[in-house]
């Protein structure tokens, strides 16, 4: 069998159905070879999009998402959306053409050393061969799933996609390091001594779909729970301990309630996304986790290693108080924050369109949300109701996540509702792959949220008192048109006109853009200065 052959062969034996990228002369017998093998090549507009695409299709299903890239500026593209794997933790494996073995070392057009480009931003990266390629596709995927789970790279040397594969029993070596050090008895008599926990779910939780476990054991433990952003949804935003998200809009108002605690439970709580350096206060901390990690150099921290069905046996054995004193905090921080939803709601801004979004769209709708301060107001405000998902970068927080994102969760969820919430910034970074969502005839709606400015940016230079400078994207119309790129542009300017625009797109089966005309001076009273 040869080498191309091989690599699709057992890609398409893990279940992937879908590699996402742009192609070089080098990749023609790779495309063939996934062509036979079933697997279909989705061309994108820019490299980057297809790292995302990768990581939210993983997301989505559970099986690693697989991308690919040529020499030199394919591969510092895709890179983008590889950091976005590696920092959102999802399992990526990213293959890119290099050179030749005689050419490698060499200064050569399109050059670069790709093992030490991907080497800090995945978890492994390989060169293939004629002689490991039997064993280095099994690696990548055992690897790229692991805890925490990540991008592999893998190098396609480009002479030798035709060789025949010389079987190997080598492994390629990779080590982990792995350490446990649980504190069980320590945590046990921490978590039956409290009486004022408050629980930190992180994204870790929302990976490892602890939902209902979590909802299980506040059935009879009634603690209050907050949130980091991507963890969002894994209990409902009605649910009486549920309340809110650390980080986002008008997150100050939880303040109250985590400095009254006298203990704070994270249950896989990733410091990707938000350190606890950053909110935590003084008093204990017990982190579960699945494996070790950095944290806080503080001697009142304990952790346990191990798996979450081992989180909620310590859980439920000892912990069995619940935070009286949380109910009306958790009351009153969620009155103080509809309140201000409420105010903001009269005219024309941020939070009326994604107040009208919210009405519109069916309850099991997919939402994936791009990088800016609307990001801050969907983390809070959105409700993931009954099967919705919202979808977002926090780890690495790369703008132009939301459309590529869109489109592979179409892809993945066929038949779904799925919108895109974007800012104008994001939305010019990946403009491009409007095309692909109209190549392939998705239905997918594209929110752009047109303020003509970078706004977060402007906010912080306010923060600092100087002058707003480098953060004017354009004047005007954003589109000045009612197509862009073969895709119908909807303009909505009121609540209106916003509510028959989301009708009229629901209805149309296809790719649309509907331009979403805010005044952002909703941004100042909502996003809170870290």
């Amino acid at each position: 069998m040869t080498v191309a052959d091989h690599i699709a062969d057992q890609l398409f034996n893990a279940g992937v159905r879908r590699v996402f990228g742009i192609p070089g002369g080098p990749s023609i017998p790779y495309l063939e070879a996934f062509r036979r093998a079933g697997i279909e090549f989705i061309l994108v507009s820019d490299e980057a999009s297809a790292g995302v695409m990768a990581d939210v299709s993983a997301r989505l299903s559970g099986i690693p998402g697989v991308c690919h890239a040529t020499f030199g500026p394919g591969a510092t593209n895709i890179s983008t959306g590889i950091g976005g794997a590696l920092l959102d933790r999802s399992p990526v494996i990213v293959l890119t053409s290099e050179v030749s073995d005689l050419m490698a070392g060499r200064t050569a057009q399109m050059n670069i050393n790709h093992q030490k480009l991907f080497e800090p931003l995945t978890k492994a990266t390989f060169r293939i061969s004629a002689g490991n390629a039997h064993n280095v596709i099994d690696s990548a995927l055992t690897i790229c799933r692991k805890e925490y789970p990540g991008p592999v790279h893998i190098g396609l040397p480009s002479d030798i996609a035709y060789q025949e594969i010389i079987p190997s029993a080598l492994k390629p070596s990779y080590q982990e390091k792995r350490i446990h050090i649980n504190d069980a008895d320590v945590i046990a008599g921490l978590l039956g001594r409290s009486e004022r926990p408050l629980i930190a779910v992180g994204l870790t939780s929302k990976r490892m779909t602890v939902g209902d476990d979590l909802v299980s054991f506040l059935e009879k433990n009634r603690i209050p729970v907050i949130l980091t952003p991507m963890a969002k949804g894994i209990i409902a935003e009605e649910h009486p301990c549920y309340a809110g998200v650390l980080f986002h809009a008008l997150s100050d108002r939880l303040n109250d309630l985590y400095t009254r605690c006298d203990l704070v439970i994270g249950l896989g709580y990733d410091q990707v996304e938000y350190n606890y350096e950053s909110w935590l206060p003084g008093v204990p901390l017990v982190h579960f986790d699945t494996k070790e990690c950095d944290l806080p150099d503080r001697e009142n921290i304990f952790r346990y290693t191990g798996p979450p069905q081992e989180w909620f046996s310590l859980l439920n054995k000892h912990c069995h108080g619940s935070y009286a004193h949380g109910r009306d905090a958790i009351k009153k921080i969620r009155d103080e924050m509809s309140s201000v939803f409420d105010g903001l709601s009269s005219h024309f801004g941020p939070v009326s369109a994604m107040k009208v979004l919210r009405e519109e769209l069916p309850l099991n709708s997919i939402l994936t949300a791009d990088v800016g301060s609307h990001l801050h107001l969907l983390g809070q405000y959105w409700e993931t109701g009954a099967g919705g998902q919202i979808i977002m970068s926090n780890g690495w927080s790369g703008m132009g996540f939301g459309l590529p994102a869109a489109i592979a969760a179409c892809m993945s969820r066929p038949g779904s509702a799925v919108t895109c919430v974007t800012g104008d910034g994001g939305f010019l970074m990946k403009a491009g792959e409007m095309v692909t969502a109209r190549r392939y005839g998705l239905s997918l709606i594209v929110v752009v949220l047109s303020d003509g400015e970078l706004n977060l940016i402007k906010l912080k230079q306010t923060w600092k008192g100087i002058p707003a400078d480098g953060s004017l994207i354009y004047e005007g119309d954003l589109f000045g048109s009612d197509t862009f790129l073969g895709t119908e542009v909807l303009r909505a300017d009121s609540a209106e006109s916003m509510s028959a625009s989301v009708r009229k797109a629901l209805s149309m089966k296809k790719p649309v853009i509907i331009n979403a005309i805010i005044d952002p001076a909703d941004y100042n009273k909502l996003i809170v200065k870290q």
